[in-house]
């Protein structure tokens, strides 16, 4: 079941724990992410930045990660999301509690299925096909 979430910066201000869980399809390999993230606010009713960091172990190594990404306001609740360059990454819906998204890399898709279970608990499902890439990566946050 999802939950509706009318604006998704204010739903996602604040830190949450995130753990993720990474199978290469195609080789049967898994790898994990643990770490947190962090949504703040540039100025008031603007731009959400999202830093995660943690450690991330792929095949018996373990790792320092680190990830961002800025979060638009549209001004219907919902957010364009962008790298921290700039560059587009989705959108971003969350206002049925539920939202599929899709980004092109290079020869590879990405296809990302939210959902926001509870007030504080949402996840991602990532689905990466193509020529360079079979993963599907499961990220949850809980709020911290």
């Amino acid at each position: 079941m999802s939950h509706p979430v009318p604006d998704v910066l204010a739903y996602l201000e604040g830190r949450w724990r995130v753990t993720r869980t990474v199978r290469d399809l195609g080789s049967g390999e898994t790898g994990s992410f643990d770490g947190s993230c962090e949504f703040r606010r540039q100025r008031p009713g603007g731009v959400l930045l999202h830093t995660e960091e943690g450690r991330f172990t792929w095949g018996g190594v373990t790792r320092h990660a680190y990830r961002g990404h800025r979060f638009e306001p549209v001004g219907d609740g919902t957010s364009e999301v962008r790298f921290t360059d700039g560059r587009p990454f989705h959108h971003l819906d969350l206002r049925t509690g539920h939202w599929t998204a899709h980004h092109p890399c290079a020869a590879d898709g990405y296809l990302a299925q939210y959902t926001v279970s509870g007030q504080d608990r949402w996840q991602v499902v990532w689905r990466v096909t193509g020529p360079h890439k079979d993963l599907l990566m499961i990220t949850v946050h809980d709020r911290l």
